[in-house]
């Protein structure tokens, strides 16, 4: 019996010192992907010739082989609660691939993370006071069945902490899908709760309090109708530009960078609207904070053909509180926002909208 136990104990320290192992090389793994993202996003801002912004391009580090090892070591551990953290920071990973291009196995292994990682927190985390984290990665895939985990575990979790950062993320992602006067007060009701529950806690290193503030700001002036902001900026050539400038015409802001996911794509969405606008009463304006070189010869070479403020300390990107690139804002002739969201159909369907008004 006794030597039963003493092999059983050993089993259990060789199990705790695996786990530890995996920890560690997770860790580890997030560590270098977030230090290469950097220092790639870095060299790319600044670079100033276009064979030097394509050869950096072409060195951007591979977060799908990044998720890949990472997924192989949570997969057999979501049960788990040190899994927690690393999954929800997984599912952001997974969330920012890009849209066209992905070979099968990455899309097949996007769905099964999401899938068995919302499975395990439906099943067996439901109640851990780590769960925090885990909002905000659930808000970075958001789904109507993300939500409906998200309202689970507002409810359910017995975390007041928890709780709060949970109405967070159900208010982010209400945001998305109406602005009537009901939703609006519903997601007033939630920043409030996450403010009382949660100010305090911090993730990825904002508090919950700063996240709440800057969304009651968007509530206040960056929804649907409302006057947006002047936005007042630099271009390229050293001129002093604001919105207001272009009082009567409808306005596209562009919120963007080459270190951006599909940045190409996004620049040549963009040209072809330009060209298919001109001649119309409507002004694209962007707003980046790649270098005056590097913008200089995307603009010589044809890659950017609209204005563009430069923003280097994120001082015009923070105003409009921006939660990722790219992010687009449309305003009509009296500055009024009519669209937010990401480029694309939307945008111009938009324009084309508020131009034919204007008719």
């Amino acid at each position: 019996m006794r030597t039963v136990f003493v092999l059983f104990f050993a089993w259990l320290l060789s199990l705790h010192s695996l786990w530890a192992d995996q920890q560690e090389m997770v860790r580890g793994l997030r560590e270098e992907y977030k230090t290469k993202m950097e220092v790639w996003t870095l060299s790319m801002q600044s670079a100033d010739t276009a064979e030097a912004q394509q050869k950096i391009w072409s060195q951007r580090p591979d977060s799908v082989v990044y998720a890949t090892k990472i997924w192989g070591m949570l997969k057999p551990s979501l049960n788990k609660d040190w899994t927690i953290d690393p999954a929800a920071w997984l599912l952001k990973l997974v969330c920012s691939f890009p849209v066209e291009g992905l070979p099968n196995e990455a899309i097949t292994m996007r769905k099964e993370i999401i899938s068995q990682v919302m499975s395990s927190v439906e099943k067996q985390h439901l109640g851990s006071a780590k769960l925090a984290p885990m909002c905000m990665g659930l808000l970075a895939v958001g789904d109507t069945l993300c939500l409906k985990l998200l309202e689970r575990i507002e409810k359910e979790n017995p975390e007041g902490s928890v709780q709060g950062v949970a109405a967070l993320a159900i208010s982010v992602l209400l945001q998305n899908l109406s602005e009537d006067p009901q939703t609006m007060k519903r997601r007033l009701t939630l920043l409030r709760k996450a403010i009382i529950e949660s100010a305090h806690v911090q993730i990825d290193g904002i508090s919950v309090a700063k996240i709440a503030d800057d969304q009651l700001y968007m509530i206040r002036y960056l929804t649907k109708n409302r006057v947006a902001p002047d936005l007042e900026g630099v271009d390229v050539t050293g001129a002093k530009g604001k919105i207001s400038d272009h009082a009567g015409k409808v306005v596209i802001l562009l919120f963007w960078n080459s270190a951006m996911p599909e940045y190409e794509r996004v620049l040549e969405i963009q040209r072809n609207l330009v060209k298919k606008m001109e001649g119309k009463k409507l002004v694209v304006i962007g707003i980046t904070n790649d270098s005056l070189a590097s913008l200089r010869t995307m603009q010589a070479d044809g890659a950017i053909t609209w204005r563009n403020f430069l923003d280097p300390k994120g001082e015009l990107t923070r105003q409009y509180r921006i939660p990722t690139l790219p992010y687009c804002y449309v305003l009509d002739h009296e500055r009024k926002i009519q669209y937010v969201g990401s480029p694309g159909s939307f945008v111009e369907l938009t324009s084309d909208a508020l131009l034919l008004d204007l008719k």
